[in-house]
Order: C-alpha cells, then structure tokens, then sequence
C-alpha cells in the first residue's frame, strides 16, 4: 500500500521566481509541511528538466517527500522519482502505470466525473481536480464547480485535491466537499516567507475539515 498523503501538494513554478530562489523555495515549503511537491515544467528542454529534477529530488529525499514529476514519465523513470502526474491531453493513466509500475505513484487531473472514473479505472492513485479559482500560472485552466468537486470525491474511493488559485483565505468554499487536500503554486512560490505560507495553508486545511 502505498504511503500517499495529499493534504498539501505543492505544485513548483520556476517561473516565478529567480532561479536561485527555486531550490530554497522547494526546501522552504518542504520545512513548511508539504506533504507532495509536483515538478511542473511545460518549457524546459529534457536535459534541463532531468538537471532540476535530480536537484530537486534531492531536496525533497532528505524530508521523505514523494517528488511527482508533471506529464514526463521518461523524466520520472530517468531520475528515479516517485511518481508522474498527467493530465488530460497527456499520456493516458493505463499507459503511465504501465510504464512507471504498480508501486510508483500515478496523479491525474480531471475536470468531470466520467474522466474521474475513467482515471481511477485505469489506475490513478489521486485526482487533481479543477481550478476552482482563476490562476495566475501559466496553464491555461478551466474553472471546475465545487459541486463538480463534490461529485467527484463521492465518485471514485481514491484522493481527490482540489486545484487553482488556493490560498489559505479563500479555501472556505470547499468545505464539506469530501476532499484529501489542497494544492498550491503560487501561494507558495510568491509568498515573501514560503515556509511560514505552506505551514499556514496546511493549518487552514486541518481548519476546514474539522469544522462542521
């Protein structure tokens, strides 16, 4: 059985932040309780994207984080991370469990039930599931209704997470939607102090699944 704890999945952006800030970053929010980190790059050449995923594995080895790589399961395989995440117009889940094997950890991101189902037959270990916001990355998004969210959750047995544009001041619409986690990009990689934002994220999660 795997170990999967989705409660806070951060979602890395190197992008936003100079690059020598992107390690410190990944390290801030590792200290700050994150309990997955997602590399996510959609423009690096694969040489480049090996480079900063053996980099960042390495920071997140030292805390027992899981590191899911984004879309590229050569990647995954090459630098022996824990785990792939794909997404809709990616290489299928079936292929993906296929290719990384049964104990490596499998993400998806869907948008409806029926892709919900489809993923976790298939052989998704969690789900991805939004934006619930607008975001400010740049991934195109599409906004997801939390009843769509909600529906999902009561679908399928496995994790489902929430997505886009979280941050610790507006996740209250999720509440009672059944949900394993939250995740989060840039509330954790622009905020001023990264490991004080992921800890304060993670304390307004516990917050919302507890009230009733």
């Amino acid at each position: 059985m795997k170990n999967l704890d989705t409660t806070l999945y951060f979602i890395t952006d190197s992008t936003s932040v100079p690059a020598e800030k992107f390690l410190p970053t990944v390290e801030a929010a590792c200290k700050g309780g994150a309990t997955l980190i997602q590399l996510r790059e959609k423009n690096r050449s694969t040489r480049e994207y090996m480079e900063l995923a053996t980099a960042t594995h390495e920071v997140t080895k030292r805390y027992g984080i899981p590191l899911i790589i984004d879309d590229r399961v050569d990647v995954a395989l090459a630098i022996g991370a824990e785990g792939v995440h794909v997404g809709q117009t990616d290489m299928p889940v079936a292929l993906a469990r296929r290719l990384m094997g049964a104990d490596k950890i499998i993400g998806a991101t869907t948008k409806t039930v029926p892709q919900a189902l489809e993923a976790y037959e298939q052989g998704a270990d969690y789900l991805g599931v939004g934006a619930i916001y607008p975001t400010t990355t740049k991934v195109v998004t599409i906004l997801t209704s939390v009843d769509t969210l909600k529906a999902i959750v009561k679908a399928v047995p496995i994790k489902v997470n929430a997505i886009g544009g979280l941050n610790k001041d507006n996740i209250d619409v999720l509440k009672g939607s059944g949900i394993s986690g939250i995740c989060a990009v840039s509330a954790i990689m622009k905020a001023a102090d990264p490991e004080k934002a992921t800890r304060e994220l993670k304390q307004a999660f516990f917050k919302l699944v507890n009230s009733h």
